[in-house]
């Protein structure tokens, strides 16, 4: 039995997987409501009627209005959503519970605070932004932003891991297990509203600080922010890197309408829902829009390159493989199915990928293209916050300026490396491994086994392309066997495992939940 690849062995790995993967819950909603803002902001926006004044028909307007106001909403309530969504994404059972309880404890916290500025003759009255503070479910509070929500999503859960079952004296039998949670998660918040009240005006100070250092770094902060973020991916740990810049006042600060909003993506759908916006935020173009040169163009070359690099009588066998992730790549910027299938046969190359995504981010911020995105850089998100945003906004022609070349630049330098260090890319094993065409109820079973059995399985999640499993003992896992299932990659370090299928890893969750009777 042959045994996964490793990436050593620590229990922080497990929990850092499972705290990553969290986020994918709030972080789903995202597209859906960014295309409900793109396209009905863009299409009401006063100097789009301008341009075409055809769309200026009231019922059209009306249901333009609509889809931007609907839109707008959930960004407007990200940190709830986090709250809620890390809660019920950690808990390995009784998940409505914990996210009831995050619910009512983010609500507990922020009302704590606002009694607590009530108090102490704080409570700005006007220009709630410059005074640190903002709204939040119709409650003046502390602009603690995502953050906040994380917090109290974090409180929530190891609150309800360490009370859910807990047993009552008779009389209050009736309050005891699930029932106890969001009680002791309410009393909780109290406390964190009062320390959040005393710690967190302190932290905006420094948050703001570390964003001035951020900036003072120029371009060579923003390559290094790429890179970074690039090399995590192969763990499943980059949400939590580029999360705070995207969310936070890390990410920049700006006054708009009169409110302080705070993290680059909020700041751009801020903008975007503001029809006197002339220019989209200079952040965008530091911690966005680099993604769109990569994954719309770069990686398109690099399939390209492992196609021609082929053995002939491999090449229509590849051809689906590669043209399937590069549609993937280029319309969603989901790039792991890419990624994954040179990363652990041909190291170099995703090192050489990552410095080339880290330039591609450079180039965007020093030629200020600020198209923004709400879950990655694929062309649904350049059409909808770059085209039609127009060019004076974001400088969306500059893409495929730089795009082009950087497709050449991926095609040469990956056919290079390729053949000069005789890289075992697809299409150019020695020995091709059969995998599986079994679906439904077989799959499934062939994925329990390769993991070691049902007993040997303690929760399974996914979130975008991987499966994300927490088992008891790594000894029994087969990667022979999970890759017969269709698997890209396999990662293991302690107790948590990754098994890198693509975008239908959803499917593949269920059918596995179902068997295990989840």
């Amino acid at each position: 039995m042959s045994q996964p690849e490793s990436v050593g062995s620590s229990p922080l790995f497990e929990q850092a997987q499972r705290f990553g993967k969290s986020f994918m819950l709030p972080i789903a909603v995202l597209p859906a409501a960014g295309l409900l803002l793109g396209v009905g902001g863009s299409l009401s926006n006063p100097n789009t009627l301008l341009a075409y004044p055809f769309l200026d028909l009231p019922w059209l307007q009306g249901l333009f209005m609509l889809m931007a106001d609907a839109g707008a909403i959930v960004f407007a309530n990200l940190a709830v959503l986090f709250a809620v969504g890390v809660a019920v994404g950690l808990a390995r059972a009784d998940k409505g519970t914990a996210g009831l309880s995050a619910l009512l404890a983010y609500l507990v916290m922020n009302a704590s605070i606002s009694t607590l500025l009530k108090l102490s003759g704080s409570l700005a009255s006007t220009n709630l932004g410059a005074a640190g503070q903002g709204m939040a479910l119709g409650i003046q509070t502390l602009e603690t932003g995502v953050f906040g929500g994380v917090v109290v999503g974090l409180m929530s859960y190891w609150l309800h891991s360490r009370y859910n079952k807990v047993q009552l004296p008779a009389f209050l039998g009736f309050f005891g297990g699930s029932r106890f949670v969001p009680i002791i998660c309410s009393l909780a918040a109290i406390v964190l509203g009062c320390i959040m009240y005393t710690v967190w005006p302190h932290f905006q100070q420094l948050i703001f600080g570390m964003g001035g250092l951020v900036d003072a770094t120029g371009y060579l902060g923003t390559f290094i922010y790429g890179f970074v973020l690039r090399m995590l991916g192969p763990f499943g740990l980059h949400h939590i890197f580029y999360l705070p810049f995207w969310t936070t006042a890390l990410g920049g600060s700006e006054l708009i309408n009169g409110h302080l909003v705070e993290g680059t993506q909020r700041i751009f759908f801020a903008q975007l829902a503001d029809p006197t916006t002339l220019r989209f935020y200079e952040g965008t173009a530091r911690f966005m829009s680099g993604r769109f040169i990569t994954m719309m163009f770069g990686l398109i070359g690099a399939c390209l390159a492992i196609y021609h690099c082929a053995r002939p009588e491999h090449k229509k066998r590849v051809a689906g493989l590669l043209l399937s992730a590069a549609l993937t790549s280029f319309l969603t910027g989901i790039t792991e199915p890419i990624e994954f299938s040179f990363l652990f046969i041909a190291p170099p190359l995703y090192l050489l990928h990552a410095m080339f995504d880290g330039l591609a981010f450079m180039l965007a911020h020093m030629l200020n293209i600020t198209i923004g995105q709400t879950f990655s850089g694929g062309f649904i998100d350049f059409m909808l916050f770059g085209v039609l945003q127009g060019q004076a906004k974001t400088n969306w022609m500059l893409v495929p300026l730089v795009g082009v070349p950087w497709f050449c630049l991926y095609y040469l330098s990956f056919r290079f490396m390729i053949r000069r260090f005789k890289f075992k890319t697809p299409g150019r094993e020695d020995e091709q491994e059969q995998t599986t065409s079994a679906l439904g109820v077989e799959r499934a079973k062939s994925i329990v086994e390769g993991l070691g059995g049902a007993s040997n399985i303690k929760d399974v999640d996914c979130c975008a392309t991987r499966l994300r499993v927490s088992v008891h003992g790594a000894q029994g896992i087969s990667e022979s066997q999970l890759k017969q299932s269709g698997a890209l990659a396999v990662i293991i370090k302690g107790n948590g495992v990754q098994v890198i299928y693509g975008p239908h890893v959803t499917i593949i969750k269920n059918e596995i939940e179902e068997l295990l009777g989840v």
